[in-house]
């Protein structure tokens, strides 16, 4: 059972900031690092460090092969990711003390993807496979489709969150993972229960796991709402948070564990991820996740 993400390949220029920049504002940053980043490939990343066998589909400069050759070294398959001539997406990120992020995007290569990229990666796909993309890339729509017309289950994290996102095929999606932000957008609703009630009602085809940060995660699975309290660590950076709970969740949760389980050992790594800086390099190993929740249970 393979897990086949389409998704982005960013480099990630992180400055450290003592404070978002405000307009008309210049500040100097304390640190400065280039990354390999990206939604997509943190996710592809942390599927592979959770155990999952994951192929990479997406597009890089080929100046910037060294990051295709990192995604590799992580154990991500990366036959179905192209060099091309535009330039690779890449994204401006400020980090405060206090491990909050402000990001800017280019898409760049990422939006390079095509119906026939698609039709290409899913044309050795098995009915027992994963399919999951973010909104970071170009052919989203043909994704969805052709995942399910393959009869693939399918995951999608929206994120960033856009207005085009509530044209995708819905009817497509057999899982939906967004943050509060991104879950308030979708549904036009600003209380959590409002949320969630627009939720059961309007997206009653899939399940949905809304994270919530500090206060852990919920999952909306069927007739049932099962949460799991986040872990309280001191948190240093949060960009990969997100992505790091969606690679150890869904390598869990495709393999048949309880949902539940998949959740707790989601919001473990992602505890991990947050007490170190950067985004791929933040993401903990299996082991390292084993022993966290050994120490905690």
């Amino acid at each position: 059972m393979a897990i086949i993400n389409f998704g982005s390949i960013n480099i990630d220029h992180v400055y450290q900031v003592e404070h978002f920049v405000q307009p008309g504002e210049t500040i100097a940053s304390t640190h400065y690092q280039q990354l390999l980043g990206g939604k997509g490939a943190n996710q592809s990343i942390a599927l592979a460090q959770a155990g999952a066998d994951v192929r990479h589909v997406g597009s890089i400069h080929e100046n910037d092969a060294s990051f295709k050759q990192a995604l590799i070294k992580k154990g991500v398959d990366c036959r179905g990711v192209h060099c091309s001539e535009t330039p690779s997406g890449h994204a401006i990120i400020q980090v405060t003390p206090s491990g909050e992020n402000a990001i800017v995007l280019f898409g760049g290569a990422n939006q390079t993807l095509t119906a026939k990229t698609v039709h290409a990666a899913l044309s050795d796909a098995k009915p027992s496979d994963w399919v999951l993309t973010q909104n970071e890339t170009s052919s989203i729509e043909d994704a969805l489709r052709q995942a399910k017309e393959k009869h693939l289950k399918v995951a999608f994290n929206p994120a960033p969150m856009s207005e085009s996102v509530k044209a995708l095929p819905h009817e497509c999606i057999d899982l939906l993972i967004v943050n509060e932000t991104e879950a308030a957008a979708l549904t036009e609703k600003e209380s959590l229960d409002d949320i969630i009630a627009a939720f059961k009602q309007d997206w009653a085809h899939c399940e949905v796991i809304i994270t919530l940060g500090k206060a852990g995660v919920m999952m909306l699975k069927g007739s049932e709402t099962i949460t799991v309290d986040a872990f309280k660590v001191d948190a240093v950076d949060t960009t990969a948070a997100g992505d790091t709970f969606i690679g150890y969740f869904l390598s869990a949760y495709s393999n048949h564990t309880d949902a539940k389980q998949a959740l707790k050992r989601g919001c473990a790594a992602s505890a991990i991820a947050v007490t170190r800086e950067g985004a791929a390099q933040s993401i903990p190993s299996q082991k390292e996740v084993d022993r966290f929740l050994a120490k905690r249970s």
